[in-house]
């Protein structure tokens, strides 16, 4: 069985569906990308058991099989490979072989009877979002994620879908994000879904930055987002996500706004001597003045002060500075507002402008 792919038809499919295939995996078969072809259509599909990926192929000309290819050489492959060469597949039994101009590959295959694929879902609801918004979505949250927390449902984001909006946010135990877009989804009543961690990382470097739509499908236990070019689909986390709405401060009565971009440079400075543990910060406010202090256990400080915009009560508190840079980051408006209560309650930080975003970030003692 024979079939013939230009470099670039096979390269980008095969960068998409990668991101599935575990490095170190239990089943052999896990490290192979199936390759599926109908004569007129050809498709790639990875998966790890909680997420799948299947990508469309252009081929010049295609018998019908299926078979299994080592996914990570058979990137490297196509990636070494002259640009614009075509790549002339041969599949017996258990090797497939690549020709492209002067090179030769042989290279090991598994049955594809024995490919795993994930269950079949069971549509309940489904609704389209422009895939730049719903990528932004995802980049000014998945920062705030858990890594390998024993409160399993915290390491995902929970995606919160009403008739008229999209809300998500993300928690470490430390600090939050939210950000929401407004959308016609067309439910009927509010419904919750945690996506995983791994899921979450995959879609932001998935989704392009261009308006074309995703539709979401929505299952009991599933989630899939399909492309012109991709259908993505992941297992939830089964648990219930904690009541965010609970974490947001709403007594915050002493208002800070100051420029973005000299904030987040001064902080950068700053943290070079912080704690390398800690990594504590002491935030000095006075009025019309931010003065950020940070020590380490050498004696070695450092200090710098800003203009701001306040005319509150004298407040010194204290932040892990990694936090409040990540959020500095994910923002892009020219000035954030910082809202706080005293030195033992968290902060909300906004732009100034814009309130479809907020952060939460938890005080330290120092």
């Amino acid at each position: 069985m024979k079939t013939t792919i230009k470099r670039e038809d096979i390269l980008g499919p095969l960068q998409q569906v990668i991101g599935a295939v575990e490095r170190r995996q239990t089943l052999p078969i896990l490290g192979n990308v199936l390759f599926k072809s109908t004569g007129s259509d050809i498709t790639l599909t990875a998966t790890d058991l909680e997420i799948e990926m299947v990508s469309r192929v252009n081929a010049d000309k295609s018998d019908e099989f299926q078979t299994t290819i080592p996914a990570r050489k058979l990137l490297d492959i196509c990636k070494a490979l002259p640009e614009s060469s075509p790549i002339n597949f041969n599949i017996e039994d258990s090797r497939v072989s690549l020709t492209s101009a002067r090179s030769r590959f042989s290279l090991a295959s598994l049955s594809a009877r024995d490919f795993p694929g994930l269950d079949e879902i069971e549509e309940l609801h489904s609704f389209s979002i422009p895939q730049n918004r719903f990528k932004e979505l995802f980049d000014k949250t998945s920062f705030a994620m858990a890594q390998q927390d024993v409160r399993y449902y915290l390491n995902g984001i929970l995606m919160e879908i009403s008739s008229d909006k999209i809300k998500l946010v993300a928690t470490d135990g430390h600090r939050l994000a939210l950000s929401e877009t407004s959308l016609d989804t067309g439910m009927d009543e509010e419904k919750q879904i945690i996506i995983p961690r791994k899921a979450v990382l995959e879609l932001s470097r998935l989704l392009d930055s261009g308006d074309s739509p995703a539709r979401c499908v929505l299952s009991q236990n599933h989630f899939r987002v399909e492309t012109d070019s991709l259908v993505f689909t992941t297992k939830l986390i089964d648990g219930k996500f904690p009541d965010y709405q609970r974490v947001i401060p709403v007594d915050g009565n002493k208002t800070l706004e100051v420029d973005r971009e000299v904030l987040k440079n001064s902080m950068s400075r700053i943290a070079i001597l912080s704690n390398e543990k800690y990594r504590g910060i002491r935030l000095t406010l006075t009025s019309g003045n931010l003065s950020i202090q940070a020590n380490n256990p050498d004696q070695e400080e450092a200090e710098e002060e800003l203009q701001v915009d306040y005319s509150e009560g004298d407040v010194e508190i204290g932040f892990n500075v990694t936090y409040l840079i990540d959020v500095l980051t994910v923002l892009d408006s020219a000035k954030v507002q910082v809202k706080l209560k005293d030195s033992n309650s968290s902060a909300i930080i906004s732009d100034s402008k814009d309130d479809s975003s907020l952060y939460v970030v938890m005080p330290m003692r120092l």
